[in-house]
């Protein structure tokens, strides 16, 4: 288990009269960095993470429901480790057990937004609010999206309504299931999609609205097994890196395939080999959306990878298909029960 972060605690000096008969319950903002965090450096014109939670903080309305500001850590999200994601996770976790918080806002940069969100999706069990949020623009910017992100994200945390949704992603006025989201453009401040699904709700003028809710269930956390390989085909690729990956004692491999979960045969004959080596195959697809089956008859279709024991990602992308590859390996004893955890969700 990693060390936990140094992290500052400070209390907010906005204070909220309780409802009567009831405590009312308020927000706590975890800050981690990312661009909407960033300011351009006068020197080089260059961005830099330069203001804390606390200052995001200040930016709300003076009605917000934030009640505790916490620095997690000042970083861009590409910098992200596997000690980050469960320190964040079990800070999330001990945050959403306690009485008098509604929910918590992650402030995060995009680049991997999309893997903690479904990260603390998968393994938090109760249904306080979790949201993350970020900005694709700097504060230096013209038309920075950071604090209409926060505001919305703030807004969705403390509503009633958004209880029992699990983790979601709050950008664009936008709200998200971790599960289906994903950053689909490099710049657009519309860069946060669900790819065949759409957004599960919107922020209107302050009203939290959502239209549909999906499933979830949470799966056992007893950490990350850091031994998983993410490889992505493409035409004519030859096997070398899938055998170094298993040369190299890989405990879990998520291919990214192509079409409804095919590879080229080649491939084959080494994830047969995986497979007797007792290591986990999952198979994910190039396509941003659509179910995986098919019934093609050829070497290396859909049917054959089945018969051979993998696993398929369905609706995950090949990312997202990693961080649950991690976690169901890391609480499972066999590879069969690897197989019953990934089919609970």
């Amino acid at each position: 288990m990693p060390q936990s972060s140094q992290r500052q605690n400070t209390d907010s000096l906005k204070s909220h009269a309780p409802s009567p008969g009831r405590v009312k319950q308020g927000v706590v903002l975890l800050a981690t960095g990312g661009t909407i965090a960033m300011k351009h450096n006068p020197l080089d014109n260059r961005a830099t993470v330069a203001m804390a939670g606390q200052q995001l903080q200040q930016s709300l309305p003076t009605s917000s429901p934030v009640t505790r500001v916490e620095e997690f850590a000042a970083l861009p999200s590409s910098h992200f480790q596997l000690d980050t994601l469960w320190s964040i996770r079990d800070e999330v976790a001990g945050i959403v057990t306690e009485s008098d918080i509604a929910g918590v806002v992650i402030t995060h940069g995009t680049d991997t937004l999309e893997e903690t969100a479904y990260l603390l999706d998968l393994t938090i069990e109760g249904d306080k609010t979790i949201v993350l949020t970020g900005a694709m623009r700097t504060a230096s910017d013209p038309g920075y999206d950071g604090r209409s992100n926060l505001i919305a994200a703030v807004e969705v945390a403390a509503a009633p309504d958004a209880r029992g949704l699990g983790a979601v992603i709050v950008m664009n006025d936008e709200i998200h299931a971790a599960r289906f989201a994903t950053k689909a453009h490099t710049l657009s401040p519309a860069s946060l999609q669900s790819p065949g699904w759409g957004p599960i709700g919107r922020v209107n003028g302050g009203c939290v609205n959502i239209t549909h809710r999906p499933e979830r269930q949470v799966l056992p956390w007893l950490g990350l097994e850091p031994n998983v390989i993410l490889l992505k085909l493409g035409v004519a690729m030859e096997t070398h890196l899938l055998d170094y990956a298993l040369s190299r004692g890989a405990r879990g491999l998520v291919i990214e395939a192509f079409g409804s979960g095919r590879v080229p045969p080649s491939w084959v004959p080494v994830i047969e080999k995986a497979r007797t080596w007792g290591v986990t195959v999952v198979i994910a697809s190039r396509c941003s959306s659509g179910p995986m089956w098919d019934n093609y008859s050829y070497s290396g279709a859909y049917r054959e990878l089945r018969e051979l024991g993998c696993l398929f990602a369905d609706e995950l992308n090949a990312q997202k298909a990693r961080i649950k590859l991690m976690v169901s390996l890391a609480s499972a004893q066999t590879p069969d029960e690897v197989s019953l955890l990934w089919d609970r969700i």
